[in-house]
């Protein structure tokens, strides 16, 4: 008779995973909590790097915006965490490749140059005396990233090279953990909205429009999101109600199938799991630019009311799969 498949998550944020560990306890599924806060790499025999056995499977989390929350250690950790974990044999779900593109947006940028995906043209930076330099490469408006993002950290907008030159001079741009950033283009959105398509191990699981308030800003985090396009408000276990944005508005949307087909491409690309990709349609040409892809997805908030169906349960599902795949 073969045991019962066993989970573990490794996660940092306090909030966003309870949807998740509920579905796991709902369905009675073994699982272990591994907050990165009280984790360690205990390497000093094979035997003691999983006290108890290893798991069957084990799913990475880890946003790269911990750094928002003064974590920026655990980038640099998760990728050993990862390593070592893939060396022993172990499935992880999002792991060493995934977290690899999770944690540089160069690194994302420059997938979707070599998959030939549209995206905003783009110079990479290490030094901010470089920013005023590079931008004469581009056309204003311009956004600033951090390298190192998660849920729009760090992201500054400006509308030309002198106002650019002057957050410079005046230390307003943030610095992300590894002093990298990208000047991008700015494309703003031609409807006031940005759109993303959630994916689970290389197909479509679902897409949402995200209508845009005009000082929404770029902190966007599907599972904060409190009302729906028509105003109904959304309820999120996810995310304590102080941090919820009013912003932005999400109602589900069924992508173009070329835009489908192009997210199924990049998540592929970049051994993502589980996570989402997102793109605009500029007002600049009319096109559809891809900007970021992101292996943590948080599921929108309120999903049957918003999408129908709880995504989380389809994620259960194959976390399950997988790891019944890996059981004696």
């Amino acid at each position: 008779m073969s045991k019962a498949p066993q989970i573990a998550v490794f996660y940092e944020h306090p909030h966003w995973f309870k949807p998740l560990f509920r579905a796991l306890e709902r369905r009675a599924i073994p699982y272990q909590m591994w907050h990165a806060d009280h984790h360690r790499l205990n390497l000093v025999d094979q035997h003691s790097l999983f006290n108890g056995g290893a798991p069957d499977l084990i799913i990475n989390r880890l946003s790269p915006s911990a750094w928002q929350r003064g974590r920026s250690h655990l980038m640099a950790y998760t990728s050993a965490a990862l390593a070592t974990w893939e060396g022993q044999g172990v499935r992880v779900f999002n792991g060493t490749k995934s977290w690899e593109f999770e944690i540089s947006k160069a690194r994302q940028v420059a997938l979707m140059h070599q998959l030939g995906v549209r995206t905003p043209r783009t110079m990479v930076v290490h030094s901010l005396d470089q920013l005023a330099v590079a931008a004469a490469s581009l056309t204003a408006p311009y956004v600033v990233k951090p390298n190192i993002g998660g849920s729009g950290a760090g992201i500054l907008r400006f509308d030309s090279e002198a106002a650019l030159l002057s957050g410079v001079t005046a230390g307003d741009i943030p610095c992300g953990p590894d002093k990298v950033w990208l000047l991008q283009e700015f494309h703003p959105p031609e409807d006031q909205a940005i759109y993303r398509v959630e994916t689970l191990l290389g197909s479509y699981l679902y897409g949402i429009r995200i209508g845009l308030d005009a000082d929404a800003g770029f902190d966007l985090c599907p599972a904060d999101i409190c009302r729906t396009s028509n105003g109904a408000a959304l309820v999120s276990e996810a995310c304590p109600a102080e941090a919820r944005k009013s912003g932005m508005a999400v109602q589900a949307d069924t992508p173009p199938a070329a835009a489908i087909q192009t997210a199924l491409q990049l998540v592929r690309a970049a051994g993502i799991d589980v996570g989402g990709v997102e793109f605009l349609r500029s007002s600049r040409d009319g096109q559809i630019y891809f900007y970021d892809i992101n292996a943590l997805s948080n599921f929108v908030a309120d999903p049957v009311q918003v999408l129908g169906f709880d995504p989380t349960e389809r994620l259960v599902d194959a976390l399950v799969a997988a790891a019944e795949s890996r059981t004696p």
